[in-house]
């Protein structure tokens, strides 16, 4: 702002001193020679004035402005002040005057150069009254400090910007605990959290939190004042609105001797993060066709039910429950419709029970049903009735009624088990018994059913000790001409080896192919000796016979088996064709297309022919074998057996030989043991077969007895 023309008064009607005009009369005129020399010698730019206003501007003060002040025509020495700090100045000096006090300002002075630069002026006056000399001015040049302070401030300023910018809460706090500032989130968080409360509205830190979280910030305090990094959590609930979280992260401000002087705060809140979390959380809880809880969580729960359980002395029921040939409606109706399935049958599950009841979708169609508080087995059974009942209702899809049926196993809390992992295993047990007599139904778990989970635990440790110690040995069973009798292949059998050197049979370990982990460890040793074996024989220059080897249908479960069966024949550089797989029509029908399918479709691509053991006994129909990457198919032993004597069986045998050639699959028919039996295959046309009648499994040398030399 522009300040008026400066105003005559009595500084503008001052004129220059002399040297006795300085002192009063009887002061010698050598003392003010010697006044105004010691006024000259001074560094610092000053003038003085007397009570008749005449002044006198010492040799400093004129190198300073380039101009001689004492010189009669000269401006005045106001006029050497900036404009705009003029009016300022003038009426700090008159109210001096008037009331003969000292004071200090600072403004712009114009320097000889023509620049302005920032001064403080200090006035001093002399209350003597015998003195002449009434005040004097000195000049002080700050303009270098001055823009120090300026780009501090500025420097400043931009930080207090920035800081008044972050949506984040920052407070500097002493580590005491006293509040040395805040940015503007961090002021108004602090209004908001405060508000409705009551609380103590002081720079202590501390009293700004909500009462439940000053204890961890006491402690978040503490350690930061410790030079640590510190945090902790809070939430704020105001009247009316929503729960607030808040994260606070304490970082210790420490100077050159790593003492904390300062501790930065900065506070965020994170109430959107925790509402994403939240529903996140219960997203990964549920599983997300059909609404239920899935594995984790449900296993999860399960502890904590039988631990609470446990502590109130109260019962809790399980079910498992299994759709009986859910894979055969994914292959006939395709996957959709077996997911629709899935997702109407888990909404009824969630309706038709009642509080007490949890209720998880385990994976595939496997379900779980908790009952906590039971009362009784019969009440058990009723839950289990109305789950059972839940598919008597149809379920449509794309104008097809969906028929399916289930198989629930029973089990109760503590009377079958007294833990969550063999409460399961004792429903599984129940599950698994219905299933093998017959499927569909409910099956509650007794003590006499203790006996097969016994022997499937001895099995399945039998069988990590066997793999353990390597003692796994190829038998080969060969594959004949029924015309000629003349040896046309192998079947690899497992056999492993005791400690009596006795050859056993996998029977003693049936369990072991039932779980994936050990069936895999198994098909894996036996894929490597037979394939050590072929490639012993060929490199001895002798003929290879293809070589079939098996496969469990929990092989299948990862998705996986034909990379790894082909990178093993590779290593072994054996040709393709010479080796056969094996599977069940189980592998089939509980697997699907998306596992098995896939598999098969690759080890054909490479040249692997591809059998299906056991045909018959399983739910598969010739018609359906065209849409998978069969080479040939094997009547089970159950129709050998019985054809003779049972005629449904021999048409049966019939009708598998004529359909399966007319549609180019090879037959091959086991469990021939004698020659009523070989007579009636070759009369029905069957081509391969093989059985006691001919060899029965033998070890790896005799096989190779078998072999002729690759030349002949």
């Amino acid at each position: 702002m522009k300040h008026d023309k400066f105003e005559h008064g009595a500084v503008s009607r001052s004129k220059p001193l002399t040297s006795s005009s300085l002192i009063a009369p009887h002061v010698h005129l050598s003392e003010s020679v010697l006044l105004k020399n010691l006024i000259d010698a001074l560094p610092q730019p000053l003038w003085v004035s007397n009570k008749k206003h005449l002044q006198y501007f010492n040799d400093a003060l004129t190198d300073y402005l380039g101009v001689n002040l004492n010189e009669q025509g000269h401006l005045q020495w106001q006029s050497f002040i900036h404009t705009e700090d003029l009016q300022l100045f003038l009426a700090q000096w008159h109210a001096a005057l008037d009331q003969h006090q000292n004071f200090e300002t600072q403004c712009r002075i114009k320097r000889s150069d023509t620049h302005y630069r920032m001064c403080t002026l200090a006035v001093k006056f002399h209350h003597e009254p015998e003195h002449l000399l009434q005040w004097a001015v000195s000049l002080t040049d700050v303009h270098d400090y001055f823009e120090i302070q300026q780009q501090l401030s500025q420097i400043v300023s931009t930080q207090e910007n920035m800081l008044d910018a972050s949506a984040d809460c920052i407070n500097i706090i002493s580590p005491e605990g006293e509040i040395r500032h805040s940015n503007q989130s961090g002021c108004l968080a602090q209004v908001s959290e405060t508000a409705g409360q009551n609380q103590d509205r002081s720079l202590c830190w501390l009293n700004r939190l909500t009462p439940e979280a000053r204890k961890s910030g006491q402690r978040a305090l503490k350690q930061a004042a410790q030079g640590l990094n510190s945090r902790f959590s809070s939430k704020v609930q105001i009247k009316d609105q929503p729960i607030q979280y808040w994260d606070h992260l304490l970082t210790p401000i420490l100077d050159q001797h790593n003492i904390t002087q300062n501790i930065l705060c900065v506070s965020r809140n994170i109430s959107q993060q925790k509402i994403a979390e939240t529903r996140l959380k219960e997203v990964i809880k549920r599983d997300e066709l059909t609404g239920l809880y899935n594995r984790s969580t449900f296993y999860k729960t399960f502890k904590q039910v039988l631990l609470k359980a446990k502590q109130q002395q109260t019962i809790a029921g399980l079910l498992l429950i299994d759709l009986d040939y859910f894979r055969h409606i994914n292959d006939t109706l395709g996957h959709i419709a077996g997911d629709h399935l899935l997702h109407v049958l888990g909404k009824r599950f969630q309706t038709c029970f009642g509080p007490n009841t949890i209720i998880a979708r385990l994976g595939g169609d496997e379900f779980a049903v908790l009952v906590k508080n039971l009362e009784s087995e019969e009440q058990l059974l009723a839950t289990a009735q109305m789950a059972y009942a839940q598919l008597d209702q149809p379920i449509n899809y794309v104008g097809n009624s969906i028929s399916s049926a289930m198989s629930i196993g029973c089990a109760i809390y503590p009377r079958d088990a007294l833990n969550t992992s063999n409460l399961l295993k004792c429903a599984d047990i129940a599950l698994n018994d219905l299933k093998n007599s017959g499927r569909g139904g409910i099956r509650m778990f007794n003590q006499e059913m203790c006996g097969s989970l016994e022997n499937m635990t001895k099995q399945l440790t039998l069988a990590r000790k066997i793999i353990l110690a390597d003692q796994i040995i190829p038998y080969y069973q060969p594959k004949v001409r029924l015309s000629d009798g003349a040896v046309i292949g192998f079947e690899a059998l497992l056999r492993w080896q005791d400690q009596n050197q006795n050859i056993q049979l996998p029977s003693e370990i049936f369990a072991a192919f039932q779980d994936y982990e050990l069936a895999s460890r198994i098909s894996e040793t036996m894929q490597l000796k037979v394939f050590a074996d072929m490639s012993r024989w060929q490199a001895q220059g002798l003929d290879l016979l293809p070589i079939s080897i098996n496969a469990a249908p929990v092989e299948f479960l990862r998705d996986d088996y034909a990379e790894k069966l082909l990178a093993r024949l590779s290593n072994f550089d054996i040709p393709a064709h010479k080796v056969e797989l094996e599977i069940t029509e189980q592998s089939l029908s509980e697997h699907g297309a998306n596992y098995v399918v896939r598999a098969l479709n690759l080890l054909k691509q490479a040249g692997i022919q591809i059998s299906l053991d056991d045909f018959g006994t399983g739910h598969s129909s010739l018609t359906r074998l065209q849409d998978y990457p069969v080479d040939c198919i094997k009547i089970d032993r159950n129709f050998v057996e019985r054809m003779n004597s049972d005629p449904s069986a021999l048409a049966i045998v019939k009708a598998i030989t004529q359909i399966g050639s007319s549609i180019a699959l090879d037959i091959l028919v086991e469990g021939i043991e004698n020659t009523e039996q070989l007579d009636t295959l070759i009369h029905c046309d069957c081509q391969i077969g093989q059985g006691f009648y001919f060899y029965r499994p033998m070890a790896g040398a005799s096989a190779q007895a078998l072999l002729h030399p690759a030349d002949q």
